[in-house]
């Protein structure tokens, strides 16, 4: 079945519906029955279930979830230990005025960069207290978040989002020659990242919502406000309590995780070394018994039960998206109209729509890039530019879709809500789109 404009109303009911309720995981999970029930009209009951099995059967949502798990259980640790706080103390001897977290914060990510979700929630977890501190607006913090764990993951081509584009380019006879030929060409990500670093150094002026937040805090007033309704995606109490101990008891275990990434290239054997790395180093120095190891795993691993179910309820969303073939209508929206100079933006305003409307960067690309690289290569297009172009559009679509795995981290980690978060980044996230569009133009003209 053809559902042609149809497929965009669960899209548009989620959108409006957050926007005016601010309960993101109410209309996300209303957003998906609506999707089930287009898709499975009166038989929607056992469709929603099939659904269900659907989204856990997904490797993808495996791996999510397995993430989620182990990052509370070692998150917890570092609490717990006193390990957050010994690196935190660290951090704030460093810093010397009101930008030097922030520009801590921008270099810590390039240390990280295995996977955005270990930057986002290192990061935050470890700046957070120190940007509070300096009476820097946790806004700014989620910003800079926002601007750089995921446009590092694709800048640096030794990451799991690498990775698992990399193999999708190989069933396209490319490589990572290829995919290194089109790192200069992700304008949006090298964009933001250039962005981020100079409204840390304030050569960039504070607009919009960013500027009345330090108007906020200038007056007195607090460097994170819970938005009413709004509800924590983390339940892992920020305030360790604890004793401080030694720095190394938080970067050995980092420096475990990075190695063993690099070695076995998954993020998840380095997050499962990492944590037996802590608990050989915390049982040890009696900062805590193998019970309470065991005892922290399992609260730490709790708290990410809100956010694995948010996010479960944007994959059902995503398969009911998928059924109704919302990817393939955009796409076929602007089938006829594309020349091969104009194919490289195209290419970027189609996928960050779809990664917007679904929230899946990953799936977006096992979708289209089968579509555009066998076009391009039709076309004569430089296959690096769509390349580049196909990225930039994942990365700026995840960024501003305000109920994407992204957001929900990093509102996990700053406690800035998703929605305050795109209110906040919308002004430079649309600046840098707009440029990069006007780029992808340009380049598209001189490479055709």
């Amino acid at each position: 079945m053809d559902y042609g404009f149809i497929s965009l109303i669960p899209i548009l009911v989620l959108i409006v519906g957050a926007l005016i309720t601010k309960k993101i995981s109410e209309m996300m999970i209303a957003a998906s029955v609506l999707g089930a029930l287009l898709v499975y009209k009166t038989d929607v009951f056992s469709g929603y279930i099939s659904m269900i099995y659907a989204v856990l059967a997904s490797p993808t949502y495996q791996f999510i979830l397995i993430i989620l798990v182990l990052f509370g259980a070692s998150v917890t640790h570092y609490q717990r230990s006193g390990a957050l706080r010994g690196f935190r103390t660290m951090i704030n001897k460093s810093s010397k005025g009101s930008l030097h977290p922030l520009i801590i914060a921008w270099i810590l990510p390039l240390f990280l960069f295995i996977d955005d979700y270990l930057s986002t929630l290192s990061v935050s977890f470890a700046m957070r207290d120190i940007t509070d501190e300096h009476r820097i607006p946790r806004e700014h913090l989620a910003l800079q978040l926002t601007s750089l764990c995921t446009s590092f993951s694709v800048l640096i081509p030794m990451t799991g989002w690498t990775a698992f584009t990399i193999s999708l380019l190989r069933e396209q006879g490319l490589g990572f020659g290829d995919y290194v030929q089109a790192i200069p060409l992700m304008f949006f990500p090298i964009l933001m990242v250039l962005t981020s670093l100079l409204l840390a150094l304030e050569l960039l002026p504070k607009v919009g919502a960013l500027k009345k937040s330090y108007e906020r805090v200038e007056a007195g007033g607090e460097t994170l406000v819970q938005e009413e309704g709004s509800a924590p995606m983390l339940e892992i109490d920020p305030d360790d309590g604890h004793k401080e101990s030694s720095v190394w008891n938080f970067i050995i275990p980092i420096a475990v995780l990075i190695l063993v990434v690099l070695l076995y290239k998954s993020i998840v054997h380095g997050l499962i070394a990492s944590l037996i790395a802590q608990g050989v180093l915390y049982i040890s120095q009696r900062l805590m018994t193998l019970e309470e190891f065991v005892s922290h795993s399992f609260k730490g691993a709790a708290g990410m039960t809100r956010m694995a179910i948010v996010v479960f309820f944007a994959y059902m969303l995503n398969e009911a998206n998928s059924a109704m073939g919302f990817s393939q209508y955009l796409i076929g929206l602007a089938g006829a109209a594309i020349s091969p100079v104009a194919l490289p933006a195209i290419v970027f305003l189609l996928i960050s729509m779809s990664t917007f409307a679904t929230s899946g960067y990953w799936m977006i690309q096992i979708i289209t890039l089968p579509i555009f690289i066998p076009l391009a290569a039709s076309m004569g297009v430089h296959l690096p530019l769509v390349i580049g172009a196909l990225i930039s559009g994942a990365v700026f679509g995840s960024m501003f879709c305000f109920y994407s795995d992204v957001v929900f981290i990093i509102y996990a980690g700053t406690g800035v809500s998703n929605i305050r978060q795109i209110q906040v980044s919308a002004p430079y996230i649309l600046t840098v789109a707009a440029i990069t569009t006007l780029l992808y133009l340009l380049t598209g003209w001189l490479f055709c």
